[in-house]
């Protein structure tokens, strides 16, 4: 239902316009940062790389769950907690200190 007031349409117009407008744009952006598409852009701003391979992968898991696991019965101190590191990186398959000296565990491509 249209309004008898022609700067209420006006402005109303101009709102479904501006959201349309809006809609496209990120329709564009999530087109251009599609997983599989090559682009400069992904390769350059990508975060987290997987530069951890499987073996390393269930090593990590293993021992962060073992260090988290003693920590939490008080067999070793509170530094066992330190064990959330190798955890996570394990879970996310990646490792900054990799990342930092150009390493990767990852079988090549």
């Amino acid at each position: 239902m249209r309004c008898l007031n022609p700067w209420v349409t006006e402005v109303t117009d101009s709102i479904a316009a501006d959201r349309h407008h809006d809609k496209r744009l990120i329709g564009t952006a999530l087109q251009k940062a599609r997983p599989g598409r090559s682009s400069t852009y992904q390769q350059e701003f990508t975060m987290f790389k997987t530069n951890v391979g499987s073996i390393d992968r269930i090593l990590r898991i293993v021992a962060g769950l073992l260090l988290i696991g003693l920590a939490a019965s008080g067999t070793i101190g509170v530094w066992g907690y330190v064990g959330v590191v190798p955890l996570l990186t394990g879970l996310l398959r990646t490792c900054p200190a990799y990342s930092l000296l150009g390493m990767s565990t990852c079988p090549t491509k």
